[in-house]
């Protein structure tokens, strides 16, 4: 069981950037696929991004690419969100997530049911 602690949330103006890191517990984390979502106030979770086991391939909401990128270091457990050219809709917790299964070589948009977040998520809030 794979344990995420989310971190690197705040408070920024728009246009900005910030890097959120997910450290990782427990056992399987460096054969599981990872992603990150995303919950505004009064809106359902949202997904943000993905990448395999090895950090081969990637998955982007449409909202995402180009802005942000996700990163893995198996060595030291820990998932990354860069998020750049931050815009105030943007506002929201972020929750990073293990997807169940192990040496996923592709991700897919019909994976994402299969993501399951267990941390406290991060606040990220965009000032216009």
């Amino acid at each position: 069981q794979v344990q995420l602690a989310e971190s690197g949330g705040g408070l920024v103006q728009a246009g900005g950037s910030l890097r959120l890191s997910c450290a990782a517990s427990g056992r399987g984390f460096s054969s599981s696929a990872m992603g990150w979502f995303r919950q505004a106030p009064g809106k359902e979770r949202e997904f943000v991004a993905a990448i395999t086991w090895n950090g081969v391939r990637t998955l982007y909401a449409d909202f995402a690419k180009g802005r942000f990128t996700i990163s893995r270091d198996n060595v030291k457990s820990t998932v990354y969100l860069q998020m750049n050219t931050l815009r105030p809709e943007d506002t929201a917790v972020y929750y990073c997530a293990v997807k169940a299964g192990a040496y996923d070589s592709v991700l897919g948009y019909g994976d994402l049911p299969t993501f399951r977040s267990s941390g406290q998520g991060t606040q990220v809030t965009i000032a216009s």
